[in-house]
Formats: structure tokens, C-alpha cells, sequence
């Protein structure tokens, strides 16, 4: 148990029978009346973000949420297969959690998968990665006065728009949080 003044962004609650992430926090005073907490949570199991207001110093349920680094080994078609690195136990993963993590996602990256009472809730990336360009078509620059994207495919099969310049072959750093360019990877 931990009170609503404790709560910091990541943090996993049991509300209701369920598990919420805290997106967003902030404390409130307001004129009149009692501090309050407003936060932004979101399900973990169905994705869904609410707006929650909790008055300060109410007692809140903490789930006790296990974060590990595993290894990406492969997928067989129906689960994504991680490996703890320290126990070399595997642990597959359904593609529902795995979710858009997928496509950034190469054999022996690695990533922090989030477990609840033996039960995976949800697999975090790093906030970008480094991939390779496997196709685009050459950048051909024309008649207009700001720079303009093409489409690129990565190595994980996902697609990204990327500058004119950018050919196949070379690395590039995406975000994996929106699937932005972020910049060449200088070799």
C-alpha cells in the first residue's frame, strides 16, 4: 500500500480488481477544500487511458510488478520467445503484449518485459533503436521549397518515412514510441 502523494510516472496500481499504469501525475491545490492528485492511467490489459482525480493521502493498492531485461530470441508463429539472460529461462509472449513493440523487435535485441504474478503485462523498448534501411526508393529532388520524406522499410519489416537523402543500406535511429526518423547512424 503506498498513498496517492507517492505516485510516480511507470508506477503499476490495483484499482478496482485491475492493473493501471500512472502515465501522468500532478498535484493540486486548489483554492478552496483538500489537495487532490490528478493523474492520467492507463489498463494494461485493455490499453484504455482514463483521466482519475484522487484526493492526497488516500491509500492506493501497488502492484507488484517485476521488470527484467530479456533477450529476443525468436518467433514461432504464435509467441514472441524471450530468454532472461541471468537464468537462461524462455518465456513466450502472446502478440497481443507484445502489441507495436514488434516491430522494432530484432533476434538477440533486447528488451524489458514487465510480469505480474508470473503473468507478462506488457514488454518495454529502449526510447530508440538502431535498424537498417532494407528498401526505399531513390530520393529524387524536386520542385518544392521544404525537405520531403519517402517511405523506407526497415529490417524488422516495419515502414518509416525518412528524408530524400536516405538510400538502402544505411542505419537509421527511429523512435519507438511513434515511429519517427530520428537521424543516420554514423558507422
Amino acid at each position: 500500500m503506498a498513498t496517492t502523494n507517492d505516485l510516480k510516472n511507470g508506477m503499476v496500481l490495483r484499482l478496482d480488481g485491475q492493473l493501471w499504469q500512472v502515465m501522468w501525475f500532478q498535484h493540486h491545490k486548489p483554492g478552496k477544500g483538500g489537495a487532490v492528485v490528478r493523474s492520467k492511467i492507463r489498463n494494461i490489459e485493455s490499453g484504455k487511458t482514463v483521466d482519475r482525480t484522487f484526493n492526497a493521502d488516500v491509500k492506493v493498492e501497488v502492484a507488484n510488478v517485476d521488470k527484467r531485461t530479456m533477450q529476443y530470441l525468436y518467433n514461432d508463429g504464435t509467441s514472441y520467445v524471450f530468454m532472461d539472460t541471468g537464468t537462461y529461462e524462455q518465456l513466450e509472449v502472446s502478440p497481443e503484449i507484445v502489441g507495436d513493440a514488434k516491430n522494432f523487435l530484432l533476434e538477440n535485441g533486447e528488451a524489458i518485459v514487465a510480469t505480474n504474478d508470473g503473468r507478462v503485462l506488457y514488454i518495454e523498448l529502449p526510447a530508440s533503436v538502431e535498424l537498417e534501411i532494407t528498401y526505399t526508393e531513390p530520393g529524387l529532388q524536386g520542385d518544392r521549397s521544404t525537405g520531403g520524406t519517402k517511405p523506407a522499410t526497415l529490417e524488422t519489416g516495419h515502414s518509416i518515412n525518412v528524408p530524400l537523402f536516405i538510400s538502402a543500406g544505411e542505419r537509421v535511429k527511429v523512435d519507438t514510441r511513434d515511429s519517427s526518423y530520428l537521424g543516420r547512424v554514423s558507422s
